[in-house]
């Protein structure tokens, strides 16, 4: 994809934005080294930072197809996801829900495409 900034503004940006997200990082290391514990109310809201990471990668992998929203029983993506769901759930068990939603994905792409 080609662009009209030139090569030296390319640069500047990428490193001003890695400069950014490590000042960013730094400033949280530095406040809780300030602080002798970490307050409650943030240990509790940081215990749900992976859960929401995680759903923020996956959703739009299981919703979009073709760059537009896919919520129909056509998309197989979306029903292995939901397979996959309906397998943790019932199961908790992190290798029966990968292959559910593998074996759910594989099946399902060939039987729908």
């Amino acid at each position: 994809m080609a662009t009209d900034y030139g090569t030296p503004t390319l640069w500047l940006v990428i490193i001003t934005a890695g400069v950014g997200t490590f000042l960013i990082r730094l400033s949280f290391i530095g406040l809780f080294g300030l602080l002798d514990d970490v307050p409650e109310g943030v240990e509790r809201a940081l215990r749900f930072v992976p859960a929401a990471v995680l759903a923020a990668l996956v959703a739009p992998q299981l919703v979009l197809s073709d760059g537009s929203v896919a919520l129909s029983p056509a998309n197989p993506r979306l029903l292995a996801g939901a397979l996959a769901v309906l397998v943790a759930w019932r199961t908790e068990d992190i290798l029966a829900t990968l292959v559910a939603g593998m074996a759910g994905l594989w099946l399902l792409t060939f039987a729908l495409g």
